[in-house]
């Protein structure tokens, strides 16, 4: 089963968020195939200021257990998090 995290960084957070950026990246690069994709929200000004990420795991729990292992999460850079259920519904390659 898939499970999106939707998160919203802490205001004023690009900076402790690109200091965070590589140990986040290797943990998504451990994840193998269970993760789905991923990438951050940007502002107007496209700064990245969120994130989704979508994994496969067996069941909520288990999700909850991974996402709450990214360095994103431990390091505090999260303002929210919202973990859900996801379908797949279309999926088309970008252009």
């Amino acid at each position: 089963m898939y499970f999106a995290l939707v998160a919203h960084d802490r205001p004023n957070a690009v900076a402790r968020r690109m200091e965070i950026r590589p140990a986040h990246l290797e943990h998504l690069d451990a994840l193998g195939a269970d993760l789905i994709l991923a990438g951050p929200f940007l502002d107007d000004k496209g700064d990245m200021v969120g994130s989704i990420v979508v994994i496969e795991a067996p069941g909520l729990d288990q999700a909850k257990a991974i996402f709450n292992r990214d360095p994103f999460v431990t390091g505090g850079l999260f303002d929210s998090i919202t973990i859900k259920p996801w379908k797949l519904g279309v999926n088309k390659t970008p252009r």
